[in-house]
């Protein structure tokens, strides 16, 4: 942002964030969590520092994970650079989403879920990822693990 540009109390910052956090917070595992505890005006919820960033129980990646979740945020960063003059609002259309946008999304998906090691083995002895419900519930176990 430059100079003339004037936040409103709304705007949230994390002073010295990086990729790793951009690649957590832009994961469905936050956005799972932030469903979940997040307030609402109408229709739209209301991200709150308190109620939903201070809350989330972050994992604890080894370094290759941390990594992994670093170059998936920067190609994040990357598919929304092809689209200099499209709005956050039309990135993130369901139905215009770029497949840049989308791809990259969905690996930076998988790279979180690597590190939360939300995954469940079927009785074949297959690994699945966790559905939104199972890893809104298996959050909810880290953060009580976390709070107790």
């Amino acid at each position: 942002m430059d100079k003339n540009t004037i936040a409103s109390d709304l705007v949230f910052l994390i002073p010295d964030a990086g990729l790793y956090e951009f690649g957590i917070l832009m994961s469905n595992i936050h956005n799972s969590w932030m469903r979940l505890v997040a307030g609402r005006l109408k229709s739209d919820y209301r991200y709150a520092k308190d109620i939903v960033y201070n809350t989330f129980p972050w994992c604890n990646p080894t370094p290759e994970q941390r990594n992994k979740i670093e170059e998936t945020a920067q190609a994040i960063l990357d598919a929304r650079k092809l689209y200099p003059n499209s709005t956050l609002a039309n990135l993130y259309d369901e139905v215009l989403m770029p497949p840049e946008l989308r791809k990259a999304h969905q690996l930076n998906n998988k790279a979180v879920m690597m590190a939360y090691n939300f995954t469940k083995t079927d009785c074949k002895g297959k690994k699945h990822w966790l559905s939104e419900q199972e890893c809104v519930a298996e959050l909810i176990k880290l953060y009580k693990n976390l709070t107790t």
